[in-house]
């Protein structure tokens, strides 16, 4: 299983984090538009260019899915935690190569969701009291200011454990948790059937450590057993011999056009892609899956094991996740990347010295 999300530090597995929920004066509560889909609307600071989408395209048949390397075969659980295995990466298996920065305007594999004129983007946090561990929380607080930065609006709702998950959001967004409370998310999550929904009908989801294993078909309970997941991607996952800790880099598949993505990890968990998904990246340094992968993508699903938070260390990554859900992005002022670039990086030119 993961942690739960906090800075780039590992936390006693026995201390639990309660986070503060967004504030009611601080953001808008989510109230689902009348009129269907959301369109990503242009508040009065809109750039000229910013255009709201005005249509749905239906979700295109997934391409061609390229073979992985032989899976690493899972071993005995270990006592601790949802883990990792040792990062090393086979030698036959290639790394992708560093894709240059995005040109101006990400270019996501399937074009935007579009919603109505005038109607916010809809980003929903998810059991934020089970699944919110090393500032996980912050991927959501990345995603609204990005937007609005873009002139679109945003209504952000986080959904209890104890609450239904609602099918209509835009963007969904899972983080880390410890054993138990990953065990008993994905349960309510089954029972739910929200999420499941959302997928089917276009979503975009972004799950990180245990939210990216339980969105799979199986993971690795408190002693190693199977537990069922969503089934939304096509990954299997279980426990590996060691656990992996610390900062990860991986180079992203060429077709997102996203850069290398930093960010840091604690998990013991293996994870083994089926033919319905493809790897998000490929491990420079660090564990990722556990077979030289990291994270995995289908659609507009993407999990992976990157904390840090993951969107605040790579906003290409949450450009790309906004892109999905509201089409192509108006390119931002250099200045207002200036922190998000000088983060990345520190963080980049610490893992290589």
């Amino acid at each position: 299983m993961t942690e739960r999300v906090g800075r780039h530090a590992a936390r006693d597995p026995g201390e639990t984090l309660v986070l503060q929920a967004i504030s009611p004066d601080d953001e808008p509560p989510y109230v689902p538009p009348s009129t269907g889909r959301h369109a990503s609307g242009r508040s009065e600071d809109a750039g000229p260019d910013a255009q709201p989408a005005d249509s749905r395209p239906e979700v295109p048949p997934q391409p061609e899915v390229t073979p992985l390397p032989e899976p690493v075969a899972l071993t005995e659980p270990s006592p601790n935690g949802h883990g990792s295995r040792n990062g090393s990466q086979p030698p036959d298996l290639p790394s992708y190569a560093e894709p240059q920065p995005p040109a101006a305007e990400p270019a996501p594999q399937l074009a935007g969701l579009g919603s109505p004129a005038g109607g916010p983007l809809r980003l929903v946090w998810v059991y934020p009291d089970l699944l919110s561990t090393y500032g996980d929380r912050g991927n959501l607080l990345v995603l609204m200011r990005r937007a609005r930065l873009r002139g679109l609006d945003v209504a952000p709702t986080e959904v209890k454990s104890d609450e239904p998950v609602p099918a209509d959001g835009d963007i969904y967004l899972l983080g880390g948790g410890e054993d138990l409370p990953q065990i008993l998310a994905a349960a309510r999550l089954r029972s739910d059937g929200g999420l499941q929904r959302a997928a089917e009908r276009g979503a975009v989801i972004f799950a990180v450590c245990a939210g990216y294993q339980l969105i799979g078909r199986q993971f690795g309970g408190v002693d190693g057993e199977p537990v069922e997941g969503l089934g939304i991607l096509d990954v299997t996952s279980g426990r590996g011999d060691r656990r992996g800790v610390g900062e990860i880099v991986a180079d992203v598949d060429p077709a997102l056009g996203v850069p290398r993505l930093t960010g840091f990890e604690n998990h013991q968990g293996v994870t083994q892609i089926g033919p319905g998904a493809r790897p998000l990246a490929r491990v420079a340094l660090g564990v990722g899956n556990g077979d030289g992968t990291e994270g995995a993508y289908a659609g507009r699903v993407l999990g992976t094991y990157l904390h840090g938070p993951a969107l605040a260390r790579n906003p290409g990554l949450a450009d790309l996740l906004l892109s999905w859900a509201a089409g192509p992005l108006q390119t931002l002022d250099p200045a207002t990347e200036d922190w998000a670039r000088r983060l990345r990086e520190e963080r980049l030119a610490a893992t290589s010295s």
